[in-house]
C-alpha cells in the first residue's frame, strides 16, 4: 500500500474478540506484528480487542503518521476475504463485536490525530462464543501479517532499518 510505504511513523489497531472465534482477527495480526517488529521504535501494535477506544490516547501519543486499523467485517463475501475499506465505505459496512461502533471510533480518531488511516476488514466465517478462529480467517491474518510486514521492511522511508525479534 502506498500510503505505508512513505510512512515515518506506522500504528496498527487490531479489532475483536478472541473469544468469538473468527472476530479475532484483527488482534492476531497485531499480536503477530507486535512480536516480529518489536524493536522497531517507528512502529507500534495496539491491542484494541472489543474496546479499542480505550488506546485512542496511546495512540495520539505516539503520533503515527498511518494508522492501520484491522477488524473482522461483514463484507458480505466468502470466508477469509480481505478488503481495504474506504474511509467514506465505512458506514456501510457492519463491524464486528466492540462496543463503539467503528465509524464513530474512527471520526474521534480523525480529529484528534493528524495522520493517515488504513482499514482492513476480513470476513469472518464464525462468530461463535468459544469456537476456534477458522482456518479461512488464519490464512487472511498470516497474508495481512506478512504483506504489512514486507511493506514496512523494504519502503518506508525510516522504517527500513527494522530489526526481527525471534520470540
Amino acid at each position: 500500500n502506498d500510503k505505508l510505504k512513505d510512512a515515518a511513523s506506522v500504528a496498527l489497531l487490531g479489532i475483536g474478540s478472541e473469544l468469538r472465534a473468527d472476530d479475532a482477527c484483527g488482534m492476531l495480526v497485531a499480536q503477530r506484528l507486535e512480536k516480529k517488529l518489536c524493536k522497531n521504535k517507528n512502529f507500534k501494535c495496539f491491542l484494541g480487542g472489543a474496546a479499542p477506544e480505550n488506546f485512542t490516547g496511546a495512540i495520539k501519543s505516539f503520533k503515527p503518521q498511518q494508522l492501520v486499523i484491522v477488524d473482522s467485517a461483514d463484507l458480505g463475501k466468502k470466508p477469509g476475504t480481505i478488503e481495504l475499506i474506504r474511509e467514506e465505505d465505512i458506514r456501510g459496512v457492519s463491524f464486528s463485536t466492540h462496543r463503539l461502533p467503528t465509524n464513530i471510533l474512527m471520526d474521534y480518531l480523525k480529529s484528534s490525530i493528524n495522520c493517515g488511516f488504513v482499514f482492513i476488514g476480513v470476513q469472518p466465517k464464525t462468530l461463535k462464543f468459544g469456537e476456534p478462529v477458522s482456518k479461512e480467517v488464519t490464512k487472511a491474518v498470516s497474508l495481512i501479517s506478512d504483506s504489512i510486514q514486507e511493506i514496512l521492511e523494504t519502503s518506508c522511508s525510516e522504517l527500513n532499518q527494522v530489526t526481527h525479534c525471534n520470540r
